[in-house]
């Protein structure tokens, strides 16, 4: 699941982003828990009603309804924890997996710190098309011999 990206970016230096990385990590632990709690509950429900005629004269037509409505709660909350990482100017990449994005500026271009839940620090970049799969270490020198964004004088920017 990928998600927009805020309206107005904030650009992240790497300090910046491990400065608000408590936060963010606090928030990303409840994304992760509340998306898997859903991913696992609507799994369950579709496996419930699949090939079930949930007319009036279903007996569990009415729990199913209660469950499905709780369901549409959860997703509230979930979508509410995605709104307060959007306006702090992070950008949430997958749910289940906490990989989140910290928009940065390197030599003039917009590139991702990227970050995921359970790392200690941010401590990847990636290009804009990239994604999690282009990730770069910010300490290593990039394949052409140059600094990564960490190193880059472009890329220490204020935040």
């Amino acid at each position: 699941m990928t998600f927009a990206h805020p309206k107005t970016p904030k650009f992240f230096t790497a300090e910046s982003a491990n400065a608000c990385l408590p936060l963010v990590r606090a928030i990303t632990a409840d994304i992760v828990n509340m998306s898997r709690y859903l991913l696992d509950r609507r799994q369950r429900c579709d496996s419930l009603t699949r090939g079930r005629n949930t007319s009036a004269g279903d007996p569990y037509a009415q729990e199913l309804a209660q469950v499905q409505q709780e369901l549409a709660r959860e997703e509230g909350k979930l979508r509410e924890y995605e709104r307060e990482l959007s306006d702090l100017g992070v950008v949430l990449q997958s749910a289940p997996e906490g990989l989140v994005d910290f928009p940065a500026l390197f030599d003039g271009r917009l590139v991702f710190l990227c970050w995921k839940y359970n790392e200690p620090e941010v401590l990847f970049w990636h290009e804009r098309d990239a994604g999690f799969a282009g990730r770069q270490s910010l300490t290593a020198d990039t394949a052409a011999g140059d600094a990564g964004p960490a190193e880059d004088d472009a890329f220490r920017g204020t935040s």
